[in-house]
Formats: structure tokens, sequence, C-alpha cells
């Protein structure tokens, strides 16, 4: 099987390749830019299966396909939230959300595997997917959340939020007063409801109010930690995989 990736953070790309390899599955080339991508195609027999990140140093993957005829079939790689994502349901593309987990992957690879005996063709149409990513539509985020302290229960506004925390297989909200609040839900349904101008999925473990962050030093192995204004608990790391979408988040 020919395998290529498309992704312009090549530490991201080194990890997919160690991960796919795992799965003998060998990457023939790895491609960081529209402009690279678009040479490789008109020059090079098109593999059978695509990793395609969305944003690349230079554009939208998307300006790939107007340049070239794509006959392979794609899982796109994105740091996007569901909400954008819902354009691939439509389109019956598969991708993976960053940073990608191996049980994902495992589980993309093999419905791609799965497709191939029935030859089946996939006719790809962009234009649900870019309209979301370039001109977004409107929706609502949560402004308030419930919790129970004893036999009452207690609003806090999102505003009020330092951040979302998990611990002991809880989700806890850290507010901007130093409590915490134990919340009935997960940082992954948290991720879909927030405001992603103002809320930030740092790691596996935090989701940060861009307003609460006191200060921001290097880390090891290119990653950064984040001081927030109250919160004295565990380390707030940026995952060193979304260091750079976290700083264009920034502005």
């Amino acid at each position: 099987m020919k395998v290529i990736i498309i992704e312009d953070e090549k530490p991201s790309a080194r990890r997919l390749q160690r991960m796919l390899l795992q799965l003998n599955l060998e990457v023939e080339t790895m491609l960081h830019s529209v402009e690279a991508s678009i040479q490789w195609f008109q020059e090079n027999t098109h593999p059978d299966l695509i990793f395609l990140d969305i944003q690349l140093s230079d554009g939208l993957s998307f300006e790939i396909f107007d340049a070239v005829t794509i006959q392979s079939a794609i899982i796109f790689t994105t740091a996007y939230d569901e909400y954008a994502l819902k354009a691939f349901k439509l389109n019956s593309i598969d991708y993976l959300l960053k940073p990608i987990d191996e049980d994902d992957l495992i589980q993309a690879v093999d419905k791609f595997k799965m497709r191939i005996p029935k030859q089946e063709q996939v006719v790809l149409n962009f234009n649900d997917i870019k309209n979301l990513l370039v001109n977004p539509l409107d929706r609502s985020y949560k402004k308030r959340f419930s919790v129970q302290v004893g036999q009452h229960l207690k609003l806090i506004n999102s505003d009020d939020v330092e951040c979302f925390y998990s611990e002991n297989k809880g989700t806890y909200v850290h507010t901007q007063n130093g409590r915490n609040y134990l919340l009935n839900t997960t940082l992954d349904q948290l991720e879909n409801d927030l405001e992603p101008e103002t809320f930030f999925r740092v790691n596996r473990k935090f989701i940060i109010n861009i307003n609460a962050i006191g200060d921001m030093l290097n880390f090891t192995n290119s990653r950064l930690e984040i001081k927030l204004k109250s919160f004295r608990g565990d380390q707030v790391i940026v995952a060193r995989e979304r260091v750079k979408t976290f700083k264009d988040w920034l502005v």
C-alpha cells in the first residue's frame, strides 16, 4: 500500500509516520505545504491513502485539489472541533482529531482497508467543509454551567472560569475566585461547547481561558508552561503538538 503524509508540522508528521510503521504501513514521503504537494502529485503516481492536514503553512490543503485531480483515499488530520467536522461526515470522509490517538488511527486504517476490496471510489466534494472552515456558521456556546454544592445548585458564568481540568476520573471547573467544582461532563464534551476564541485545550487534562493566563514560559521538549492567575494545582503544559496552534490562537 502506498501512503503519504501531508502535514506542515514536521514533529507531528514524524510521530504519525512512527505510528503507521507500527501498523506495518510504510510512508513513501512527507510533504509540508500546498505548493510542494501540488508539484509532487503532478510528478508522481498518486498513493492509495493520504493523511492530510487541513491547515498547511501556505494555505488550506483543499487548494491542492483545485490544482490536481486526486483519486486517493483521504484521512484528514485536524485540530478543528467536532462542529466543523460535521461536514466531513456528510462527505463520507474519515478524520483524526489531533493529537492523534493510537486507537483512533487503527480504526481509521481498518475502515480504509475494508473498503479496498470493494474498489469504492469516493467523489470528493469539499464545498461544505471549506464553507464551514472559512466562513463558519453562527452557533451558540455555553455561557454558564451548573454545579452541585451540597443540596444546592450553583450557576457559574463562563467568564468566571479560569480553566477546566480532569483529575481522578472527574472533570472540574476552577473559577477566578480560586474555587473548584465537580462537573457532570467530560473535557471532550466541554471542548465542543466552549467559545473557541476564549477557551483552548492545551493538553488532554486542561482547557484554559485566555483571559486567565498570567504568564507563559518555555518548557522542555519545545513545550510551553502556562501560569494561570489563581490556579495552583498541577502544572499546565501546552502539549508539543499543540504549541503552534496555541500560538496562533493567542493572536
